[in-house]
C-alpha cells in the first residue's frame, strides 16, 4: 500500500508535442477547426507549442540541475560569486567537477578551532600538518618529570616554566615547507633585500590558520625536522 508520504514529488518535464496535444483539445470542434496531423491549424499549434516546450525544459533545468550546487553548470559562476569563490585559502579548481566539489565544501563547512579540524581542513588543500600546544608549568596540576606531550606522537613537552602567555602559542609543523635559497645572478635574489635562506610554508596552510585561529593566539611554525643538508634543496 502506497501512502502519500512515501510518494516523492518531482518535476515533470513537458515537451512541445505535450503542450500541442493539450492545446488542440481545448479548441472548439467542427469543420472550421481541422485537427488532422497535416492541417494548417495542427502545424501552427505545433510550431507555437515548441516554444512552450523549450521554456518548460529550461525551467526544468533550473529546478532539477541548476538549483543544486552539486550539479549546477550554467549558474555555477553565480553560485561561486555568492559564496566568495575562488577563495585564496583554497586551491583553484579548474574543471567543472572540481569547482562543484569546492562549492559544496565551502557551503557545508561548519568550521571549528580544534586541532583535528585544522588538520582536516589543511588536508583538504593537500597539505599535512601536526599541531602542538603549550602551557606554563602549574603547581598542583603539572608533575615534575612527567610532562611529556604525546599528542601526534611528537615526543615534545607540553608543560614549561614560563609566563602564563605560553598557553596562547601553538606550534604548527608542515612536512612540505619549501626552502628558498639566495642565488647569485637570479632576478629573485638581491643583496641587502633577500635573506640567505627563506622557509616558506604552503600558502593555503598559512591562510587557513590565520583566518580561523582563535584571535588571541599566535602561531609558531616549526621547521626543526626539515632536511637542509643538501645546499640545492628547494631550488629549481
Amino acid at each position: 500500500m502506497t501512502t502519500a508520504l512515501s510518494v516523492r514529488d518531482r518535476h515533470v518535464r513537458r515537451s512541445g508535442p505535450d503542450y500541442a496535444q493539450a492545446f488542440l483539445k481545448l479548441l472548439p470542434h467542427g469543420q472550421a477547426w481541422p485537427k488532422r496531423p497535416l492541417s494548417t491549424l495542427n502545424m501552427t499549434v505545433s510550431g507555437l507549442c515548441d516554444y512552450w516546450g523549450f521554456v518548460d525544459g529550461r525551467a526544468a533545468d533550473l529546478l532539477e540541475t541548476e538549483s543544486d550546487p552539486r550539479t549546477t553548470v550554467e549558474l555555477l559562476p553565480d553560485w561561486e560569486r555568492n559564496w566568495g569563490l575562488p577563495d585564496p585559502c583554497f586551491p583553484d579548481a579548474k574543471s567543472i567537477a572540481e569547482r562543484q566539489k569546492m562549492l559544496v565544501l565551502i557551503m557545508t563547512m561548519l568550521g571549528g578551532q580544534s586541532r583535528d579540524w585544522f588538520k582536516y581542513i589543511s588536508a583538504l588543500t593537500g597539505h599535512q600538518i601536526t599541531i602542538a600546544e603549550w602551557a606554563p608549568f602549574m603547581v598542583g596540576v603539572s608533575e615534575v618529570g612527567d610532562t611529556r606531550y604525546e599528542y601526534d606522537n611528537t615526543g615534545l613537552y607540553r608543560w614549561y616554566l614560563g609566563p602564563p602567555e605560553n598557553r596562547y602559542y601553538w606550534y604548527v609543523n608542515s612536512d612540505d615547507a619549501v626552502l628558498e635559497w639566495f642565488r647569485v645572478g637570479t632576478p629573485y635574489s638581491q643583496c641587502g633585500v633577500h635573506p640567505h635562506l627563506k622557509i616558506v610554508t604552503p600558502s593555503p596552510v598559512n591562510c587557513i590558520l590565520d583566518r580561523f585561529k582563535p584571535a588571541h593566539t599566535q602561531i609558531v611554525f616549526d621547521y626543526s625536522n626539515l632536511d637542509t643538508n643538501d645546499p640545492m634543496a628547494g631550488t629549481p
